[in-house]
């Protein structure tokens, strides 16, 4: 079986242990499977995020633990390229939402995602690809070459017959509101802050969501860090040339040779900023965590390892750097603050930089709230497969947490987040530099 994702650091994984039933078809992805050691754990009732598929439907086809007995059934045949596609296994890949909580909690750190991923791309070799998969997958490039696709997705937002014609066609499911990119994409201000002399020199990653659906929060971060004085400067790529992208959108189509390819360029783009001694601070917490964890699958050599090292989330690097330091407080007609965490924030740990950061600046009052997964993961409450289960996701925490709010301003740093709360509840989520820059 050829892969298409690198695998080698599963190299020796369960090699010598009797009992790591690891499948006969697969190499070091059937390794990266068998790690699992079938303690349940990502079937438990609890606080954790994992899983949000198991803990909605009691399924435990739809647990980390469920898939990996699928796969290895699969995978342990001689018929294991038929096997493995069987609707069985491709509802309950399908069905991950690909939050990473299995990578942190689970005992043996089972990356399912990136399992998925491998996937997905064995899947498009003996398939193809979807019109859909090709949206999704092609979206910063899209949105860069055609303009106009804004003006489409509001036309077809707004059109009950366009909803309709279009699920049959792109399998986007007609009672989802697609987001809308802005009329005026990102631009680079003219007049950001040189400082020399300070040690918090940055460059800033300005991802394809936050380019062109919400500028104001890439406005927002520079006005923040600014204020704190930090020297910035922001990633852009030359006249006429599509903006840098991790690849994460790729990825999850199993698109793997153009998410290689786009993760290469950024981590070029990256390398001589990084040299210079700068951190790179990006904003979207799936972007962050993709060009950390999962650009490691991509082969894309020590240059990666030396961007990765430098590279973190807005909250991260200011509850870092910022540390001890005396820093302006919040407003006292600051609102409520009830935050909503991104499952690859929490994958990665910074709900505790969020915190740190908060009190830091003497937040006059705020709450992070016990609300699990969102649903949404990217594009997977948009599919029409998966829109009632990621509604269904919704409704288990994340709603009825948000009805205690209603006096309160939601904080969520996560795109789709944001747009999972917006159309469920028509209320507007705003991301932490928004928050914090507005009431400074």
């Amino acid at each position: 079986m050829k892969t298409f994702l690198d695998w080698s650091a599963y190299k020796d994984a369960g090699m010598g242990d009797a009992y790591a039933d690891i499948p006969r078809h697969g190499d070091n992805y059937a390794k990266a499977i068998a790690v699992c050691i079938n303690s349940k754990q990502c079937e438990a009732e609890g606080k954790q995020v994992m899983c949000p598929s198991y803990k909605v439907t009691g399924n435990p086809n739809l647990s980390t633990g469920g898939r990996v007995r699928l796969l290895k059934a699969a995978l342990s045949g001689d018929e294991f390229q038929t096997k493995l596609f069987e609707p069985e296994i491709v509802q309950a890949l399908q069905s991950c939402l690909s939050c990473k909580g299995c990578k942190r909690e689970c005992e043996n750190n089972v990356d399912m995602p990136l399992i998925k991923a491998e996937f997905m791309a064995q899947h498009r070799a003996r398939h193809g690809t979807s019109l859909r998969s090709y949206i999704i997958g092609n979206l910063p490039r899209l949105l860069f070459d055609y303009p106009a696709l804004g003006k489409l997705i509001r036309l077809r937002n707004s059109s009950p017959l366009l909803r309709r014609i279009g699920a049959r066609l792109t399998k986007f499911a007609a009672d989802a509101d697609l987001p809308q990119p802005v009329k005026h994409k990102f631009k680079k201000p003219s007049n950001l802050p040189e400082r020399p002399d300070t040690k918090h020199k940055v460059v800033l990653f300005i991802d394809t969501f936050t380019r062109y659906f919400e500028p104001e929060i890439a406005y927002a971060a520079i006005s923040l860090l600014d204020h704190l004085g930090c020297s910035i400067d922001i990633l852009e790529s030359q006249q006429k040339e599509a903006p840098f992208c991790c690849g994460r959108t790729y990825l999850s189509q199993g698109m793997i040779d153009e998410a290689h390819d786009q993760a290469q360029r950024l981590v070029s783009a990256l390398l001589p900023h990084v040299r210079a001694g700068k951190t790179v601070i990006g904003l979207e917490a799936s972007c962050v965590l993709g060009l950390r964890d999962d650009a490691k699958a991509l082969r894309l050599g020590e240059e990666l390892t030396e961007v990765a090292s430098a590279t973190f989330l807005l909250e991260e690097y200011l509850a870092r750097e910022l540390k001890g330091a005396e820093l302006p407080q919040l407003s006292s007609d600051a609102p409520a603050a009830f935050i909503h965490g991104h499952c690859h924030q929490k994958a990665v740990g910074a709900m505790k930089a969020v915190r740190r950061l908060l009190k830091a600046f003497s937040a006059p009052n705020f709450q992070i709230m016990d609300t699990g997964c969102c649903g949404m993961a990217g594009t997977y409450g948009l599919e029409v497969e998966n829109r009632e289960l990621s509604l269904e996701v919704a409704r288990h925490s994340l709603l009825p947490a948000l009805e205690s709010t209603e006096k309160g301003l939601i904080v969520a740093n996560g795109f789709s987040c944001r747009q999972q709360i917006n159309t469920l509840t028509k209320r507007r989520a705003v991301h932490l530099a928004e928050y914090l820059n507005g009431y400074l």
